[in-house]
């Protein structure tokens, strides 16, 4: 079982990082990744998001929709349920955190659309790793999406550093701009393809 858990923990934060391996989420890794400070708090919330998208989501679909043959329900169902806990996260942003909740702007309500909360949702339901008969799969789901969460946190606060040091330097003016920040996107994801051979290397 621990050794389940570090094969999910890994994979979900390097190998399969849901921005730079799967390509989901762009919308707020490119928009609330100018300053550190906002892509973390852009990232906390997500992983709460997802941590609570999932805890409701996963037992939904198992009891529910699988229960009474509503499968073909799973992705407005879903929708209804993030979009439901984003707006409860704002309000205890606004509430506790305002300055936090000021600076994250438009981008935190767009978390609703987010297509990598979506994913770990409906993820967290069909893969393999998740899905053996003799494992708890609900737990599992869980460290799936706080894993999921955590390389979406590491993806912001890396790529935050990566602009900051862009913003120091003087790119050619033909790249400044959303060119730089692509390229720059792009060589980050790149990077993150190495961990696939070790994680493959590691636990065979």
């Amino acid at each position: 079982m621990f050794k389940d858990l570090i094969i999910i923990i890994m994979t979900s934060v390097l190998v399969n990082n849901y921005v730079l391996s799967r390509f989901l989420g762009i919308c707020p890794f490119l928009g609330v990744s100018k300053k550190t400070n906002q892509a973390f708090g852009m990232g906390v919330a997500v992983i709460l998001v997802m941590m609570m998208a999932t805890l409701v989501t996963w037992p939904i679909q198992r009891y529910v929709l699988d229960a009474f043959g509503l499968e073909y329900l799973q992705t407005i169902v879903f929708i209804l349920v993030i979009a439901a806990l984003v707006q409860l996260v704002e309000m205890f942003l606004k509430k506790v955190i305002p300055s936090l909740h000021a600076s994250l702007g438009i981008y935190l309500p767009l978390i609703t659309t987010n297509c990598a909360v979506l994913g770990v949702c409906k993820n967290s339901l069909t893969e393999e790793m998740l899905t053996k008969a003799d494992t708890p799969q609900f737990l599992y789901a869980m460290i799936y999406a706080f894993a999921s969460g955590l390389g979406f946190l590491l993806a912001m606060v890396l790529f935050a550093g990566v602009r900051n040091r862009i913003a120091a330097s003087k790119p050619p003016k033909a790249f400044e701009g959303t060119p730089i920040t692509l390229i720059s996107a792009s060589i980050v994801a790149l990077a993150f393809f190495g961990f696939g051979g070790i994680a493959e290397n590691l636990f065979k």
